[in-house]
Parts: C-alpha cells; sequence; structure tokens
C-alpha cells in the first residue's frame, strides 16, 4: 500500500529550516538500534525515520547491574547510554543507513559543553541532515538532564550546536521539571528548529517477596515510559505549544491510532513510537498503515489536512 498521503513536512517557520519526512512515524532513540536492525520486522519506508540510539563522543558502557524493571503499563530503564561512540558509528553505522537510503535522526548527548560541540562538527562534516539533541537523559551522572532544566544554561548550549551545525536541529526535552515553557523558548530562541518531548519520566521500581520466612526486596531507579506516561506527555506537549511556533514532534506512550489523534489536538507534527517496539516489534508500520487507511477512507488529501481537521 502506497504511503504517499503520509508525507510531512517539519518547517520551522521562524528559519525556513525543513526536514521531510516519508511518514510522521519516526522510531524513537533507544527502541530502533543503530540503524536497520528493524528491518527483519518492517519495511523501514513505513518510517520518517529511525532516531539513532543516543551516540556520545566516546564509548560508553552504561550503567552496571539490572538496567530494565517492567512495570504496570510501563518500563523503567537505566541503560546509563551505552553506545559505542560516534567515530565508530560514522565508521561503522552510517554508511549502512545512507546505502539502504534510510533517513535517520543522530541522537546525540554529552557531559560537556564541548562534547556537544564537537558531536555538533562531527555531524555537520559528515553531512547528517537530522540532529536530535538529547539534553534529558536521567540515567547518567553528568551531563544530559543537567543541561537540560536549566533555561539560560540549555540557550547557551544550543546556541553553541547551532554554531557548529547547519543541518535541522531538534532538541529533546525533559518532563523532570516544574515548568517546561521556559525550556521550550529558550531552545527556540537559541535557533532549534524543532522540539522532540517527552523523554522518559524519573520512576522507582519496587518488587517485594516474600520467601523462606523473608522478604526479597528489589528497588530499580531510572527513567519511565510506556502507556503510563502518556497523559504527562499530553500535558507537556500542550505547554510546549503554548510559547513554541517550531515544530513538535510528540513522545510518550503512543501505541494506537487514537493515540495520534490525541498528540495531533495538542499540537504534535510527528510522533515517535519507543515502548512499544518492545511489546510489537511492527507497532511502527501497522500505525503508518492505519493512518493511511483512515485517510483514504474518510478522503483526507494529506496528513495537514488531517492535522487541521482535528485541531479546529
Amino acid at each position: 500500500m502506497g504511503l504517499e498521503k503520509l508525507k510531512t513536512i517539519l518547517k520551522n517557520p521562524i528559519s525556513g529550516n525543513c526536514l521531510e519526512l516519508r511518514t510522521p512515524i519516526i522510531g524513537a532513540s533507544g527502541t530502533y538500534g543503530y540503524e536497520s536492525e528493524f528491518e527483519d520486522f518492517i519495511d523501514l519506508n513505513c518510517l520518517g525515520a529511525v532516531s539513532t540510539k543516543g551516540i556520545t563522543l566516546e564509548k560508553r558502557p552504561g550503567n552496571s547491574g539490572e538496567r530494565l524493571f517492567e512495570v504496570q503499563n510501563g518500563l523503567i530503564n537505566r541503560i546509563g547510554l551505552e553506545n559505542i561512540g560516534i567515530n565508530r558509528f560514522i565508521a561503522e553505522k552510517l554508511p549502512i543507513l545512507e546505502s539502504k537510503n534510510i533517513d535517520f535522526l543522530l541522537n546525540i548527548a554529552g557531559s560537556t559543553e564541548k562534547d556537544y560541540e564537537t558531536l555538533a562538527l562531527i555531524a555537520n562534516e559528515n553531512k547528517i541532515k537530522a540532529l536530535e539533541v538529547n539534553v534529558s537523559c536521567p540515567n547518567v551522572k553528568q551531563g544530559c538532564l543537567e543541561f537540560g532544566l536549566n533555561p539560560e544554561g540549555l540557550f547557551k548550549l544550543i546556541k553553541l550546536i547551532r554554531k557548529n551545525y547547519e543541518g535541522f536541529l531538534i532538541v529533546k526535552l525533559s518532563p523532570n521539571t516544574t515548568d517546561i515553557k521556559p525550556l521550550a523558548s529558550a531552545v527556540e530562541k537559541a535557533g532549534a528548529d524543532c522540539i522532540s518531548a517527552i523523554n522518559t519520566v524519573r520512576g522507582l521500581g519496587v518488587k517485594i517477596n516474600y520467601n523462606s520466612n523473608k522478604f526479597i526486596k528489589k528497588c530499580v531507579s531510572g527513567g519511565l515510559s510506556g502507556g503510563c506516561i502518556k497523559p504527562i506527555a499530553l500535558y507537556m506537549a500542550s505547554e510546549i505549544k503554548r510559547v513554541a511556533k517550531i515544530p513538535l514532534i510528540a513522545i510518550g506512550g503512543i501505541a494506537t491510532l487514537e493515540d495520534l489523534f490525541e498528540f495531533i489536538y495538542v499540537g504534535a507534527d510527528a510522533f515517535q513510537i519507543g515502548s512499544a517496539n518492545f511489546v510489537n516489534p511492527s507497532i511502527c508500520s501497522k500505525l503508518a498503515q492505519e493512518l493511511n487507511q483512515f485517510m483514504i477512507e474518510n478522503n483526507f488529501s494529506g496528513f495537514e489536512e488531517l492535522k487541521k481537521a482535528i485541531k479546529e
């Protein structure tokens, strides 16, 4: 089935910078690997893009101990940005993405401003057309969230990245704040082309069993994702759109066609699918096909017309 109706253009109305996507469905960072890992499950042409596993300047081993903890309608992770580093990504993964014509967002994270500056320069030198800047991971001891919760520091960081990167610049915001609006305003003023939100919510998973006359206890603290955070994500999306004119890629508990409609209503222009991939590896293809079929059956000429109708 052709998906021409799902063509999406994310356009910064301030600078005019654009990112064209085949569909508004994106595989979220940390759930889709580095490049073509999911092609055994779906036709990757159903995706607008893949957001790569978070890439840092140097290789990272991630956190030790238990990294995943299932909770009701969700998942807590404390992976800790385990990744191969930017040089191996450029040498080993980028050629695969390019040879298979897979559109992608390079997700980057750093511990210092210099890290982000260097990553932006490398991305620019390699003509990577879209960068997703992670300033919101709660699972690392240094960097990321430290930048993402201070509007002044975030403005300075994104300004620095913008100076060194010419492509389409997306900033991934954290929900772990009392007010996300100043953060959204800061990245827009600093020159970001788009916001993606939300990253995971801080959470604690606890499991207690009674065995052989004693309690066996397990606790995992990390980032909570999945259907249980959707109301938070909807609220944060609506708050972002109160102050920001640039496009919004919604993230947080998306798994059904109805979820897509709800996020469009609060201002989303595209969607990242994360934890749902672990439940159903073909969920991105399924959502693209269902959205396309809905538009055909209800005579919508394109995705922009559908968004307009939902927001009216």
